[in-house]
């Protein structure tokens, strides 16, 4: 923007080519602050904070992040996730925390209560997704239960069909004459496919 502060000052001063100059210095600190103010409001809220404030934010969760295998957004989503994790936790609660956390449809929460088993079903590949789960669920486990993590697979099963007939000869009769051990009890033959 040009011309903030020229306009402001007597007429007398916007002839001088000092003032003009001084103005346009100004306009250049102004932009430089306003863009300053700006980051100050955005790093208030997780999602669109700089990576200083994500720095700053970490350090205060006591976590530790890896820029090298973390993604700013995991990292945003990990500062999030700490954050919610306030009490009282339900079991839909836990559901609704890890399918932000991990994705829709990738976990499955269950509990056993007669037992006192509380099951967490996933799919991960991401071992940075991975302990965070297990970070959120210590977090918010009660004491009395015991987390037990299950792993699934997300794989397709190509299932053929066939039937086959195959005639069965037994060599023992019931009627006492035979000696066990002297032949199979069936002879098997050969297989026909009928369908």
């Amino acid at each position: 923007m040009s011309d903030r502060i020229l306009p402001y000052l007597p007429e007398y001063y916007q002839e001088f080519l000092e003032f003009k100059e001084l103005d346009q210095t100004e306009d250049i600190e102004l932009d430089q602050l306003e863009t300053a103010v700006q980051q100050l409001f955005d790093d208030q809220f997780v999602m669109r904070a700089s990576l200083q404030a994500i720095k700053r934010r970490e350090l205060m969760l006591g976590i530790q992040a890896n820029p090298t295998t973390e993604t700013i957004d995991f990292r945003r989503q990990r500062i999030l996730n700490r954050y919610q994790t306030k009490p009282p936790f339900t079991v839909r609660w836990l559901q609704e925390q890890l399918d932000r956390l991990v994705g829709q449809g990738m976990t499955i929460v269950s509990v056993d209560v007669d037992n006192f088993i509380l099951y967490v079903t996933t799919n991960i590949e991401n071992a940075n997704v991975f302990r965070e789960v297990q970070h959120t669920i210590q977090t918010i486990k009660p004491a009395n239960m015991v987390y037990q993590q299950n792993t699934s697979l997300n794989d397709v099963i190509d299932l053929k069909e066939r039937i086959v007939k195959q005639d069965i000869t037994w060599n023992y009769k019931l009627d006492g004459s035979w000696k066990l051990g002297e032949k199979p009890f069936a002879t098997l033959g050969t297989e026909v496919l009928i369908k």
